[in-house]
């Protein structure tokens, strides 16, 4: 156990302090803060200063109501309301205004509204917006329609409706929007009602599925880089002698997987960190995603199958560096194993909105594609407590052959060097062994 300590120590010292994975550690970090800011870039860019009050600065629109003064009244009574397109409307006399001009030549607008008579006759204006320099503006568009959706029922209505009466027939119809799934929607004993499942939810889903492809795939390769590495530098004939091959190649898995825990740290500090910056706090909160809604069993049950995963890959990417003896052969020979992790990865990441097809089911067992598939199945609400059990099982089952085959492989070809050996010749060589 102490030699398996120190091959652990070792490997995580020496990968930890190397150049490729510090600048690659402070790159990803950057390259991640600069994502999560781009929001924020574009607005100081713009000239636009929300970034430093925290909220979004109402956009400045004239307003020339011409005799139409109810409409332009409930117009901007209905804009003090709306904080996803905050709109302060200035009024004007006429187009022709100096003021309006002035306004204009200055930026101190970004357009007008104009409420003028229709030609054919009308009991309520024709709105007419323009845009000054850039494209008329989709969000005061929106708006321009629901603020004087209640002016125009009153128009057309007169004094034979309540006010009361006015506001449920402005008010928008109540949807209320739920998923049904094809047990449920059978009768089938035991199905449960789909709850809401949360934009938040989505979002991890996603980022659990990126962190895990794009975390087995780099230390994956730096266990297989490591083992080829020491094998073609003819160490591994010094290192046989002194610690048993299984020893090495699970202290060399573990090893790196404290290494790709601590990049994930490191990560996990700067998501952090900008989410509590205050101007991520005001644009985050206008994607109505809330903590309440997060559901924790699948980070529980995230981590673990992101554990098994790993160990998974990493004895299969250990055993395949064992037969390697040139690093320049490495990226063919691990190439298999990149495209089980693709599969994977593209299964779950293509199918978050159809988490109920028999793919997903069947995929969700097996143990190369379960790591991500269960977990959006999970995620989503729609995997039962048995089925995951069943595929944790699977998986763990999984581990243990293939690590005893990768245990076989690994202390036979560790020392063989020359071409690459055949299956055949694989097979002669592991008989001679038993693990």
């Amino acid at each position: 156990m102490n030699k398996m300590g120190t091959v652990i120590g070792f490997t995580f010292r020496q990968k930890a302090r190397t150049k490729s994975f510090i600048w690659t550690t402070i790159i990803l970090a950057l390259l991640l803060t600069i994502a999560m800011n781009i929001p924020f870039l574009i607005s100081i860019f713009k000239g636009d200063e929300a970034g430093t009050t925290g909220g979004k600065q109402p956009v400045q629109v004239g307003l020339i109501a011409n005799e139409y003064t109810t409409a332009a009244e409930e117009l901007e009574q209905y804009s003090l309301t709306q904080s996803a397109t905050p709109v302060q409307w200035t009024r004007y006399p006429g187009t022709n205004d100096h003021g309006l001009k002035t306004a204009i030549a200055d930026e101190k607008v970004k357009g007008y509204v104009e409420l003028v008579k229709p030609e054919g006759g009308g009991m309520f204006p024709l709105v007419r917006y323009t845009s000054v320099d850039d494209e008329p503006s989709q969000g005061v568009i929106s708006l321009l329609q629901s603020g004087l959706q209640k002016a125009k029922a009153k128009a057309v209505a007169g004094d034979t409706l309540s006010p009361e009466q006015l506001a449920q027939i402005t008010e928008p119809v109540a949807i209320d929007s739920r998923e049904v799934s094809s047990a449920e929607a059978g009768g089938t004993d035991g199905a449960a009602a789909e709850a809401d499942v949360g934009d938040i939810n989505y979002a991890v889903i996603y980022v659990l599925m990126i962190l895990f492809f794009t975390s087995a795939m780099m230390t994956g390769n730096m266990i297989a880089a490591e083992v080829t590495a020491e094998k073609s530098s003819r160490v591994m004939e010094i290192l046989i002698t002194s610690v048993a091959p299984l020893t090495q190649m699970f202290g060399k898995i573990i090893g790196i997987f404290f290494v790709g825990l601590l990049q994930i740290f490191v990560f996990g500090l700067v998501v952090a960190g900008n989410l509590m910056l205050p101007h991520n706090e005001a644009i985050l909160g206008g994607f109505d995603m809330r903590l309440a809604d997060l559901n924790f069993e699948m980070l529980i049950y995230g981590l673990i199958f992101y554990v098994l995963g790993y160990f998974l890959y990493g004895v299969l990417f250990a055993a395949v560096g064992s037969i390697v003896s040139r690093t320049e052969d490495l990226g063919q020979a691990v190439m298999p194993i990149t495209m089980l992790s693709l599969v994977a990865f593209y299964i779950g990441i293509f199918n978050i909105g159809a988490s109920d097809n028999m793919l997903v089911k069947v995929a969700s067992y097996i143990p190369f594609t379960s790591p991500t598939v269960m977990l959006l199945r999970i995620g989503l609400d729609r995997a039962a407590a048995w089925e995951i059990w069943l595929s944790l099982v699977l998986l763990v089952v999984a581990i243990l052959f293939f690590g005893w085959i990768a245990a076989k492989i690994y202390r036979t070809g560790v020392l063989m060097y020359g071409k690459r050996p055949t299956i055949k010749e694989l097979r002669k060589a592991m008989k001679a062994y038993k693990i």
